[in-house]
């Protein structure tokens, strides 16, 4: 039974709100690209704090320095592969397929992916945090406090468990949909040419 036409332009006006509430995610953007901004502030102060500092600091307190800055500029990293990917994902796609500094990484970017790039990032972070732990592992001694660098092992392993599950869910994913896709494209050739798929007599 058809539905009528002023069921129809009900649906269809729900549907359209629905669709436009994707717009809601833009804000939050626009405040992580404020946050990038500040992360940016942060970043040129350690620096300038390293540079006065510098002939006071050990070789071990420069190299904690900098691996702080580079902490800083992987959070970066990953704000800008939420803020690009998670919009042009979520909310639109963003119209630069011709601009010569187009990132790589944007090709073949969905949902799954995007899951799987912030995981190895925050694996990655968290990496960083752990090797400065282990610099600084004289001073974790001096206060006998073995237990926090347990715990930044253990949440290590998580995050780079949960970057490998989420890898190996996605390939699974990847894999279903690439069959059933190609089961489908043969039977649509098979309609026009006649016979039984290919898939189908396996």
């Amino acid at each position: 039974m058809k539905k009528p036409n002023f069921v129809k332009q009900g649906e269809n006006f729900i549907e359209s709100v629905i669709f436009a509430s994707r717009w809601l995610q833009m804000p939050v953007y626009l405040g992580l690209i404020v946050g990038t901004g500040l992360y940016v502030w942060k970043f040129f102060q350690e620096l300038i704090h390293l540079a006065n500092e510098i002939s006071k600091f050990t070789e071990v307190d420069v190299m904690l320095s900098i691996l702080g800055l580079i902490d800083i500029s992987m959070v970066m990293n990953l704000l800008v592969i939420v803020i690009v990917g998670g919009y042009s994902i979520f909310t639109s796609r963003i119209d630069f397929s011709e601009h010569e500094d187009r990132p790589h990484w944007l090709d073949h970017m969905d949902a799954g992916i995007l899951k799987i790039k912030l995981a190895t990032s925050l694996a990655s972070i968290s990496g960083v945090h752990l090797l400065r732990t282990f610099i600084d592992i004289h001073k974790e001694a001096e206060k006998n406090n073995f237990e926090s660098v347990i715990i930044e092992i253990i949440i290590h392993i998580v995050f780079i468990l949960s970057a490998l599950m989420l890898a190996w869910v996605e390939r699974i994913l990847h894999e279903s949909h690439y069959a059933a896709h190609k089961l489908e494209k043969e039977i649509h050739e098979h309609e026009h040419h006649g016979g039984i798929p290919h898939s189908e007599t396996e």
